[in-house]
């Protein structure tokens, strides 16, 4: 499969987890709730590298690890705010913020990383942000 059908999975299981998350968090600390949550990802993912042979872990590198760690942080605090955000409003109305991490990933991909920036990346980011604004307030 290319990545496309990867990045479709991705987005239905998304979509997924924001409607399974708010009838989650309904009676429980929306911070216990990513605690949880937490430790079933952290089972599953183990259990997927270690059944398809992942590689050693003595073959990753410091830099690899610092950036795979950073990205674990970033994470945690992006599940936690929106766990809470979810207690709070409605899925239907959060998911579509949430996915404002499409429009801050292409600005911080061309900043950093120097990815190009075409006219397909600033229409798609004009979209998604017109579309969660109007989600949000709908």
């Amino acid at each position: 499969m290319n990545w496309f059908i990867w990045a479709l999975l991705s987005a239905f299981f998304a979509g997924l987890t924001a409607v399974l998350a708010k009838v989650g968090v309904e009676h429980v600390n929306s911070n216990l709730a990513t605690a949880i949550r937490t430790v079933v990802i952290l089972i599953f993912a183990w259990s997927v590298a270690l059944f398809t042979k992942s590689q050693p872990l003595s073959t990753i590198g410091r830099r690899t690890w610092i950036f795979l760690i950073l990205s674990g942080i970033a994470t945690g605090f992006s599940w936690l705010c929106y766990f809470r955000a979810l207690q709070l409003g409605e899925a239907s109305s959060v998911a579509p913020v949430d996915k404002l991490s499409v429009v801050i990933a292409i600005a911080l991909a061309a900043i950093f990383l120097h990815e190009p920036m075409t006219w397909r990346h600033w229409a798609g980011g004009l979209l998604i942000f017109t579309g969660a604004t109007v989600l949000a307030y709908a």
